[in-house]
């Protein structure tokens, strides 16, 4: 919270919302301020101190900042769109879902002006020479400026935003004659689509949606990139998109691929080549990410490459820290990417947890199943293991389950384990035998289990869940070939010999 004292002509702040990461109580309370209405909520800042310390007036030329209106209108567009982009990535990092972060960046128009006037202070040089930043240098110069009022202001940080220029509690408001931000969101949006389907006299689209179209993007797919990344539409074809297109041929990406990269993730192309993506990936090569591989694993996850050198670092560190080594970190991160984007403190750190609580050994499983731990432990985790607890296994046959099959907790219980299950039970073998070969979950039903099944049902051999399942389908009819010869050999005198002595002479 905030009071005036008068007789030093200062705002004395007391925030009680210290950390970048709110506890539940801290975020039910921002949010409660942001809800409130200002005729309930008065917090008494002087207008001139906001205005002081964010040095930003309407007119921001007026701040020794580069004037905004000498900054081209398409360049200005997209760095809005990156502003807002950074804006919003702070706030769901601070607790706050995105619906309640859409809904401060639609009335901040006022603020992210200030971020640009910001952002061209900081880079004058750059813009002086007429260089446009990349995603990576807007997010760097933008979000330590946003940690530094979040923690001076606390509580009433949405509130600044918000209002800005205008303190939390004068009656100003923005004059009546702007559109409202909804609006304006929309209208952004038309802007940047039109830009797309934009033609010349001749009927011919821009050079860069027929680059694009060339590269297998067809218009619908095109606006489809920029309904979800408005600042796309103004990507400089020669300085951004093609060298990005070349580089990833260059890494061997087939052509083919190129359009599907760039639906995934446009923001690719706001990438510097020489300052952001190749030291990037060399960051990564030096934990053992095979660069060989680099093509498949743009592919899968092209997101990989835009994180930032301490999004990257935040993980890395952490797989270090519960004992994998660089070899292992960088065959998780080639064949699995994803890994980077989960979250060290909201997702892998609690999963871990999780895993360590029921007796299986995390690091090992990170290594040979890394897609698990960006499962839900409530919706997935923890239904699989009641699951098999409810049918009679214990915590510790779960955990040799998972340690000889680390994908056993990524099937679906509705539409696999109870299925297959529930045909488990018309087998003749003991439930121990799951605990031996769990990877019986991994075969399809209708094409392997019961199919193998009924040929072993036909010639009555007795042979275990593995040999049933694991073999070839060439290797299969041996092994019943061989088990019937066997048995036909046998005089009848000794036919009891048993499934064991039968297993045992197979060796």
């Amino acid at each position: 919270m905030a009071s005036w004292d008068a007789s030093s002509s200062a705002v004395i702040y007391r925030p009680s919302l210290r950390r970048r990461t709110p506890t539940p109580l801290g975020r039910s309370k921002l949010l409660l301020l942001v809800s409130r209405s200002f005729s309930d909520f008065r917090i008494k800042v002087p207008q001139q101190f906001v205005i002081c310390r964010a040095k930003a007036v309407n007119d921001f030329g007026a701040t020794g900042s580069r004037n905004i209106t000498t900054v081209p209108s398409s360049l200005l567009v997209a760095e809005r769109e990156e502003a807002k982009a950074v804006l919003s990535l702070f706030l769901r990092k601070q607790g706050f879902s995105y619906a309640v972060a859409a809904r401060t960046i639609n009335k901040s128009d006022g603020f992210i002006d200030h971020l640009i006037s910001k952002l061209h202070t900081i880079h004058k040089s750059r813009y002086l020479v007429g260089r446009e930043l990349t995603t990576l240098e807007i997010r760097n110069a933008l979000v330590p400026y946003l940690e530094s009022l979040l923690e001076e202001h606390g509580d009433i940080f949405i509130d600044i935003v918000e209002n800005f220029p205008n303190p939390p509690g004068t009656i100003e408001r923005p004059p009546p004659t702007l559109p409202t931000a909804s609006n304006n969101v929309t209208s952004k949006k038309e802007r940047a689509l039109a830009r797309v389907i934009q033609q010349s006299p001749e009927g011919l689209f821009q050079p860069s949606v027929l680059y694009l179209m060339d590269l297998g993007l067809d218009l619908d797919r095109i606006k489809g990139i920029v309904r979800r990344f408005p600042a796309f539409a103004y990507y400089n074809l020669d300085k951004k998109i093609k060298p990005v297109v070349e580089f990833l041929l260059e890494l061997g990406v087939p052509r083919s691929d190129i359009s599907t990269i760039l639906h995934k993730r446009p923001q690719l192309c706001g990438i510097s080549l020489s300052e952001n993506l190749k030291p990037t990936m060399t960051y990564l090569e030096n934990f053992g990410v095979d660069k060989s591989q680099w093509a498949k694993v743009i592919y899968r996850f092209p997101a990989l490459v835009t994180y930032s050198r301490q999004k990257l670092k935040a993980s890395v560190d952490y797989l270090t820290e519960l004992g994998i080594s660089k070899e292992n970190i960088g065959k998780i991160l080639t064949r699995c990417p994803h890994i980077i984007s989960y979250s060290v403190d909201v997702k892998l750190r609690p999963t871990v947890e999780y895993f360590e609580s029921i007796g299986i050994d995390a690091s090992s499983l990170m290594h040979r199943c890394p897609q698990t731990f960006g499962l839900s432990i409530e919706a997935n985790l923890k239904p699989v293991t009641e699951f098999f607890l409810e049918r009679g296994y214990s915590i510790d046959e779960i955990g040799t389950m998972v340690s000889r099959y680390g994908a056993l907790y990524t099937f679906s219980l509705k539409d696999n384990l109870i299925p297959k299950w529930d045909y488990f039970l018309t087998m003749v073998y003991p439930r121990s035998e799951l605990v031996k070969f769990p990877q019986y979950f991994g075969y399809s039903l209708e094409k392997r289990i019961k199919y193998r099944w009924s040929r072993v049902r036909e010639t009555g051999v007795s042979l275990v869940l593995n040999q049933v399942l694991s073999t070839s389908e060439k290797e299969f009819e041996k092994v019943l070939e061989r088990k019937l010869g066997n048995m036909l050999d046998v005089p009848v005198a000794e036919g009891k010999e048993t499934v064991a002595d039968l297993e045992k002479s197979e060796q």
